[in-house]
């Protein structure tokens, strides 16, 4: 599909060109097995060595209709400078050596029991992108969710494409429609460093107090250390839409009550400048999912198919990929 096209590379593609081996590939492949949304967001190095400093056009000059023997006053754009800065997301993966070195392929033994580490580094990293608030938690990164947490205008210039689902209660999730390119919303990693998850084999060590209850005891192991150095730059708003409160418990199947997903999609698309200027995405959890698959059978000139993408079952709302994207909770708080 032509909406699926980016000029700028994921996880994957990155991992492929910097390690020739394939180690760090396999690993940002299994990364992206547990967080669908790694496979569409696209990687730009940082101009800042802490993370990304953007020029944010705010106003557009406004031309002069002239008449003869009249002058024009020329006019300029205004723009703002916006800094979005990178967290460190780490963690240490140890193996008991006596362990790893009986089932003769050390390695790949190894491989496999990290893949717990990588998944909780894929399960954080997708809720920071969507939940990450600097404001409250410093370390982190800045995500979607409070650059579009307004439905007043007066509030905040982006509650323009923050859609509400009608609910009142406390049990509410969102749907996101993300445009991902370079001009638009896109992942970034420090200047001068390596993109994606860092893996870093520390080789045998010897594990002080290898108990664990305070009794000592040492012991000999493998250990590898796992880096996300990471951010979230949104150059433009107007490509990000929120669907906002959702009541969870009040969806249907047919729509009778509660969110009626499908309008609220459509809606969603329309307030999108323009599809075609990077790769756009629908993200839900797997409760909205299930229920827009029910929904669609009872709408009209809507199309919801399964296509194949890279090898993947992909689902399509309007020729647009439908990510499920289990970070996204069911008890947001209501958005007004």
């Amino acid at each position: 599909m032509a909406l699926l096209a980016t000029t700028n590379p994921t996880l994957v593609e990155l991992a492929k060109r910097l390690d020739p081996d394939g180690r760090i590939a396999q690993i940002a492949e299994i990364l992206n097995q547990t967080n669908e949304v790694l496979d569409d967001m696209p990687w730009i190095e940082g101009n800042l060595p802490t993370g990304h400093r953007t020029t944010v056009r705010t106003g557009i000059p406004e031309p002069t209709w002239r008449k003869l023997y009249s002058g024009v006053q020329p006019s300029r754009s205004t723009t703002v400078q916006v800094t979005d800065n990178c967290g460190m997301l780490e963690n240490y993966a140890e193996v008991d050596k006596a362990l790893a070195d009986l089932n003769g392929n050390t390695a790949e033994f190894r491989m496999s029991e990290e893949r717990p580490i990588i998944e909780g580094i894929s399960q954080e990293l997708a809720k920071t992108i969507f939940y990450g608030n600097e404001g409250t938690k410093p370390e982190q990164f800045t995500g979607l969710t409070p650059r579009l947490n307004s439905l007043v205008a007066a509030t905040s210039q982006s509650a323009d494409n923050v859609l509400s689902g009608g609910s009142n209660d406390t049990d509410n999730t969102s749907v996101w429609l993300v445009v991902w390119g370079p001009n638009t919303v896109h992942g970034i990693y420090p200047k001068g460093q390596k993109a994606g998850l860092d893996m870093k084999d520390m080789g045998e060590v010897t594990l002080e107090s290898a108990n664990g209850d305070g009794t000592g005891g040492r012991m000999q192991a493998y250990r590898s250390h796992y880096k996300f150095n990471c951010g979230l730059s949104v150059r433009d708003w107007r490509y990000l839409v929120r669907i906002a409160n959702i009541e969870v418990s009040d969806l249907t199947k047919d729509a009778a009550t509660g969110a009626d997903l499908v309008d609220l999609m459509t809606q969603a698309l329309e307030l999108v400048p323009s599809l075609q200027a990077g790769r756009p995405v629908f993200y839900m959890n797997r409760t909205v999912r299930s229920y827009l698959r029910r929904q669609m059978k009872n709408a009209k000139n809507v199309q919801l198919t399964l296509q194949q993408v890279a090898g993947k079952h992909v689902m399509f709302f309007d020729e647009v990929p439908v990510r499920r994207c289990d970070a996204l909770k069911n008890d947001e708080a209501l958005v007004s």
